[in-house]
């Protein structure tokens, strides 16, 4: 996958994750907007109708273009860029909805088993664990 095509791809993931939970906030479309203008992608043919919301992404889409993402490079390193740029739409919006904390806790779980000496599935699943609580407990104290 080239520099471009990666880029691109991630691009997909992010307005794929501010689909997420149905709508997209008007800080998440900003931020969209702004990324794909300073990557030089927003007049891409492929991203244009994504960007402009003509297209709904669906929950399955997002996560097929994730694994798109991952497919080429699943380092440590990929799965915690990937994570960093997700929690920076999410939270662009000042709020963290029940299907965008799920996101959050599958990259995180994907990122668990992305390192080179092969984490142990108890610590995987501890890993989940920690983020689904830290999540549960902020949606919480939003209520």
């Amino acid at each position: 996958m080239t520099g471009q095509t990666r880029t691109t791809t991630l691009l997909k993931v992010l307005i794929g994750a501010a689909w997420i939970d149905g709508t997209i906030q008007p800080e998440e479309r900003q931020y969209l907007r702004n990324l794909a203008e300073q990557q030089g992608l927003k007049d891409d043919p492929e991203l244009k109708p994504l960007l402009y919301e003509l297209v709904q992404v669906k929950p399955e889409q997002c996560y097929q273009w994730i694994e798109d993402y991952l497919a080429e490079e699943s380092s440590a390193a990929a799965c915690n860029n990937l994570l960093e740029a997700i929690s920076g739409l999410i939270y662009s919006d000042g709020s963290v909805e029940v299907e965008e904390a799920k996101l959050l806790n599958r990259i995180q779980a994907i990122e668990a088993t992305c390192s080179t000496d092969k984490p142990s599935p108890k610590r995987i699943l501890a890993s989940v664990q920690k983020m689904y609580r830290h999540w549960l407990d902020r949606i919480e104290s939003m209520a």
